[in-house]
């Protein structure tokens, strides 16, 4: 992977893990991964494409994820009962929220001396894509939301079966947790684009870097604390897409079109038979929208 370079930053009173792709004299873009996902959730296919097509692409593990710093839960935390309250905006023992994630990618792109970027976020990575825009926005040259939703209760709610799926207890061993990842993929993935060799190639992966299921539970917390952006997202002055797959169970395709409906002059893409992934055979309409976008700010 030439071209590429690791370290960490160290802000907001954490490390914050990241990878640099490309030369840094190209467009900067910055890859905000979803919930429980490390930076290398992002294909390095997509990477490759995006600085094929001039992009600085930096992508980097959100707090409680991967190689960035962990929290820890309260001695008496329930996360049920801490769960139902935020979710109803009662007071909840909740060690951050979404502007905090948002703050940890701009304090990446701080130490990387970036002053904006294009910013594209997936599935959790779309809801701080969206707080950055809003709390940041002389920093976003761009926004895309991918697969995700406004915070609004009545849009983007995973199925029944995408919620068990989210919900299930962690796995105790690493067979299990490889196992259950697999299974997760296929259960909320494009159904036509399923590849079970790689969906356990990326598992095992993922699990080998780093596994921290409990940071997955304070980052749902985290989401359901942070109520609704769409006042916020009425506001937005910036180019933006929206990308959602069209049988998408885990943020269901109606959060998208909210997305789209809410932000002046967005525009929606759906991505036929695409479910709450990032399959190869999708990439090139990704990576065509993005440099479009991107496109529009030199016109």
């Amino acid at each position: 992977m030439a071209g590429v370079t690791t370290s960490t930053a160290s802000a907001n009173g954490i490390d914050i893990a990241y990878e640099t792709h490309g030369d840094p004299s190209g467009e900067p873009l910055l890859l905000v991964m979803g919930l429980g996902a490390q930076l290398i959730a992002w294909p390095i296919e997509l990477c490759d494409a995006l600085v094929d097509r001039g992009f600085f692409v930096v992508r980097y593990d959100n707090r409680d994820t991967g190689l960035s710093t962990w929290f820890e839960d309260a001695a008496d935390h329930d996360f049920m009962t801490t769960f139902l309250q935020a979710s109803q905006g009662e007071p909840a023992a909740i060690p951050y929220k979404l502007t905090d994630m948002a703050a940890d990618g701009m304090a990446v792109l701080d130490h990387l001396g970036i002053d904006s970027a294009h910013i594209v976020g997936a599935s959790m990575g779309g809801m701080i894509a969206q707080t950055m825009a809003i709390e940041h926005p002389a920093r976003v040259r761009t926004l895309t939301s991918i697969m995700s939703t406004t915070g609004e209760p009545e849009v983007g709610q995973p199925t029944a079966e995408a919620m068990a799926v989210l919900l299930r207890p962690a796995a105790k061993t690493r067979d299990e947790a490889i196992a259950a990842s697999v299974e997760a993929s296929r259960a909320i993935g494009s159904p036509d684009h399923f590849d079970p060799a790689m969906a356990e190639k990326r598992a095992t992966e993922a699990y080998d870097r780093s596994f921290n299921p409990a940071g997955v539970a304070r980052q749902l917390l985290a989401i359901v604390a942070s109520g609704s952006r769409a006042e916020g997202l009425a506001q937005l002055d910036v180019p933006t897409i929206v990308i959602h797959g069209e049988v998408d169970p885990l943020v269901t395709p109606s959060g998208g079109e909210r997305t789209a409906e809410l932000v002046p002059g967005a525009e929606l893409i759906i991505l036929g038979g695409g479910g709450h992934d990032l399959p190869l055979p999708l990439l090139p309409q990704v990576v065509d929208a993005i440099t479009s976008l991107a496109a529009t700010i030199h016109a």
